[in-house]
């Protein structure tokens, strides 16, 4: 059986609690390997190991650190390959979704490239007689960031190439459930010349967080996962005076206005909503088509797509989606849709007894499509995270708005139209934090940040681009004045540029 330790202090290490996590193979949902879940001791070690790494690392001026980013971005372009097929055997995705992971991961590390530049401060020149004011972002110290299963590349890279950038030391705390593109990815950026003890990666569950929550010489912590998850992180990281950016669960809707496209619309609908197993926090899961009319012809279009939906192993070249992470995960998927039917919801096409010939032990789902959803129902309330697609048919346009603005999360929203006055004033209105206009799944590239609303979101600053430097840097700023006699007497006043 396999072992997956740690990373710490630039080496692979085993783990010393004696306490393990399975990792399943997604397509047989037989346990694959077993990682090691830290103690508080082992997770205080990589906290020292890390601090002792970091003043140097701080030290070394922002082009050294730009070229081991540079290296990296090489290594992992070479590792693409292997790193989807490990990512694809843990987690269930596609290779090609996988390689997607991967390369969102990777434009965050090439944003991070431009760190000489994006640490640049600010200066002015005789802001009063004979005096200069300037700025200068330093690096935080020691930050670590606390990662989910759905995104095990993508997301730890867009937590630890800025902050390694503006020359912190990053803690990774991957999911327990696919750690080992981590582990993967922290030896690359060893192998790409990045100094022992700045990157390090401690596996485990509550107790690793819990001290990572608590121990003083942690400065900032980042998350991604479950709502609930964030908001505890997030007060008891600000109660300890960290700095913390949580995000949270969503709940996306994707408004179909009679106007538009409706195979465009379909197409989206098909593509954001089962792809990878609506394992995103980024999936669409609620269709909004406003009039009856447009509710009709959109679900005459779907019921067809999703019963042609093809599902199959990871690996297979083929398949539209693969399997869930984990039995558990499949488990409550199926539970939502049962709720859905008792709660009155239309079920038009039920995923639940599909079965893979040779692998009816994996954990596999069909792809489920609910039709006269109403906001009271638990299946439109809550975060189902699986394939699973509800349609709420609104009367108008304003009700339409008012439904994703109104819903607990606001992580993205979507709408389709042909009608440009509608969606600039949807853009502008939706109580959102992310919106696609003919563009059902609005990630930001990576130099533009990526972030939630309400429930989707905690903390004032948000992932990658501009935000990202703010959140891993403290300002400085500098008054200075070099002058050309002795003054003489004590000045009582505040000073003034007069």
């Amino acid at each position: 059986m396999r072992e997956i330790g740690h990373f710490i202090g630039g080496k692979t290490v085993a783990g010393k609690s004696g306490r393990t996590g399975d990792v399943f193979d997604p397509n047989t949902g037989e346990v694959q390997a077993k990682v090691a879940l830290a103690s508080k001791a082992e997770t205080e070690a990589a906290i020292a190991n890390a601090a002792a790494a970091q003043p140097a690392w701080a030290a070394t001026n922002p082009q050294r650190r730009a070229r081991v980013m540079f290296k990296f971005l090489e290594l992992i372009q070479k590792e693409t390959d292997s790193l989807a097929r490990l990512l694809s055997s843990e987690h269930g995705k596609v290779l090609a979704d996988a390689k997607g992971d991967i390369q969102r991961g990777i434009e965050v590390v090439e944003f991070a490239c431009g760190i000489p530049h994006l640490l640049k401060g600010e200066f002015t020149d005789s802001a009063g007689p004979g005096i200069d004011l300037y700025s200068m972002r330093q690096p935080l110290g020691v930050v670590a960031g606390i990662t989910p299963f759905n995104f095990p590349a993508m997301i730890p890279m867009w937590k630890f190439a800025p902050a390694i950038a503006c020359g912190n030391a990053f803690i990774l705390k991957p999911s327990e459930r696919d750690p080992s593109v981590p582990m993967r990815l922290a030896e690359l950026m060893i192998e790409a010349g990045l100094p022992a003890g700045i990157l390090n990666v401690v596996n485990g569950d509550k107790v690793a967080v819990d001290t990572l929550l608590t121990d003083a010489r942690v400065k900032a912590i980042g998350f991604v996962g479950s709502s609930d998850i964030a908001q505890y992180i997030y007060s008891t990281g600000c109660a300890h005076g960290k700095r913390v950016q949580c995000f949270g669960g969503a709940k996306n809707h994707m408004i179909v206005m009679p106007d538009a496209d409706m195979d465009q619309a379909v197409d989206a609908l098909i593509g954001a909503g089962y792809g990878s197993a609506g394992e995103r926090c980024m999936a669409i899961s609620v269709a909004v088509p406003v009039g009856e009319k447009t509710a009709d012809a959109l679900v005459k279009k779907l019921v067809p797509r999703v019963e042609a939906l093809k599902i199959g192993t990871s690996t297979d070249p083929q398949a539209d989606y693969g399997p869930m992470v984990t039995k558990q995960l499949l488990d409550k998927v199926r539970g939502y849709i049962d709720t859905g039917v008792k709660e009155g919801a239309e079920l038009v096409v039920d995923g639940r007894g599909f079965k893979l010939q040779g692998y009816e032990n994996g954990n596999f789902i069909g792809g489920t499509l609910f039709d006269r959803v109403t906001p009271d129902m638990t299946i439109y309330k809550e975060e189902i995270f699986g394939p699973v697609l509800s349609v709420v048919r609104a009367k108008d346009y304003d009700e339409a708005l008012r439904l994703p603005s109104e819903h607990e999360y606001g992580n993205g929203v979507a709408i389709f139209t042909r009608d440009g006055d509608t969606a600039r004033d949807f853009a502008n209105r939706v109580n959102v934090g992310m919106v696609g206009v003919n563009f059902a799944i609005p990630v930001p590239l990576a130099y533009h940040t990526f972030g939630g609303w309400k429930r989707s979101g905690f903390g004032d600053l948000n992932q990658h681009g501009p935000d990202s430097v703010r959140f891993y840097t403290k300002t400085k700023t500098v008054t200075s004045r070099w002058p050309s006699g002795t003054k003489e007497g004590a000045e009582f006043v505040i000073p003034t540029m007069r």
